[in-house]
């Protein structure tokens, strides 16, 4: 998945092909949306990870959520006008689910896009980590604490920002972006396990060098066969590459991978085409895990005399600084708005 931080840095100059790339899913089929029925409670509570917690008197949401801009404005709000003026506090999340008894031999994880700020997680009563940091997406592994079949699994985030004031700017608070469930077979790609770059590229042919890093959570070597597409944006296969490997036990192995694509259609500003790469691993003549990465292809360089070139021609560098709140809606993000603000700030580039 594309992940977003505040400040968000961007060229306004390059039209929006979509905000909805954003939250690309590299994993169709195996990563799906989390973010229906949850359970808010604002303030702080004693043993809010509890699995025995009764929380049938908390609030039923959905996220991306933000209980800032719920409250009143205040200048004597400790966050001060300079944060927005909007109370902060402690709060709960908790979300009850259950997982099919097929998935017991799999992994599971779960994915934030963005939690203001001090998260805290636990799974079934067991503590997964704190992340500090509200503007940045992680990652934990619920497989070892998981329960299958018709058993239910509780997960509960303790979200802590009542240490004002933190931000020059509004923040909001709590789980402010999307989450999302993603199950594996025990040798799949990594988490953002492709990089992609295009170090020869023209009107004629680019080389494009994919680096693959495939995790083997097994207690055995696997072979292994990397196939990695590359498909144009009408979904027509223009290059392929199968490698054959062994994955250690319990290990990651980078597999590196060159694909030519003939007389490509560049990324420009006018026209920012996107290729999709298709990594799949397969293990005895079955596709155990597909992972989808979107780039496009250009070439750029920088003149003394012309400045910065992007295929060859002159463009304007223009930035800013654009924060990710969204105004009165608050700072769960709304796909929408975004777009719109993006939109805005290109007419005025």
């Amino acid at each position: 998945m594309k992940r977003l931080i505040c400040p968000l840095i961007l060229l306004v100059s390059v039209p929006l092909f979509s905000a909805l790339h954003i939250y690309a899913n590299p994993r169709p089929g195996k990563t799906v949306s989390f973010n229906q029925g949850w359970r808010f409670h604002l303030g702080d509570i004693a043993d809010g990870q509890s699995p025995e917690l009764d929380d049938s008197g908390w609030r039923n949401l959905n996220l991306p959520h933000d209980w800032s801009i719920e409250g009143e404005f205040s200048e004597k709000n400790p966050a001060t006008p300079g944060g927005g003026a909007l109370p902060g506090g402690i709060g709960w999340y908790r979300k009850t689910f259950t997982l099919p008894a097929a998935d017991k031999n799999r992994l599971t994880f779960v994915d934030f896009d963005g939690v203001y700020r001090n998260s805290e997680v636990w799974i079934n009563g067991h503590y997964l980590g704190k992340r500090p940091y509200g503007y940045i997406s992680f990652e934990y592994e619920l497989t070892p604490y998981l329960n299958y079949g018709g058993q239910k699994n509780v997960i509960a985030v303790k979200v802590d920002n009542s240490q004002q004031p933190n931000s020059r700017w509004y923040s909001g608070s709590g789980i402010y972006r999307n989450v999302w469930l993603t199950t594996t077979d025990k040798v799949f790609v990594d988490h953002w396990g492709t990089y992609i770059t295009t170090p020869d590229a023209s009107e004629q042919s680019s080389r494009v060098e994919i680096r693959t890093s495939v995790r083997n959570a097994s207690q055995s070597d696997q072979q292994v066969n990397l196939t990695t597409i590359i498909y144009d944006a009408a979904g027509k296969e223009v290059a392929r590459n199968v490698s054959k490997n062994v994955a250690g036990k319990s290990s990651v192995s980078e597999i590196a991978q060159t694909l030519v694509v003939n007389r490509p259609t560049l990324w420009t500003l006018e026209n920012p085409y996107l290729y999709k790469a298709v990594s799949q691993i397969e293990q005895g003549g079955k596709v155990v895990d597909r992972y989808e990465t979107p780039f496009g292809i250009s070439y750029f360089n920088f003149d003394r005399e012309k400045g910065f070139l992007l295929n060859g021609k002159q463009v304007k560098i223009r930035g800013v600084c654009d924060h990710h709140d969204l105004g009165s809606l608050g700072a769960a993000i709304n796909v929408r708005a975004l777009e719109r603000q993006l939109e805005i700030l290109r007419r005025w580039a």
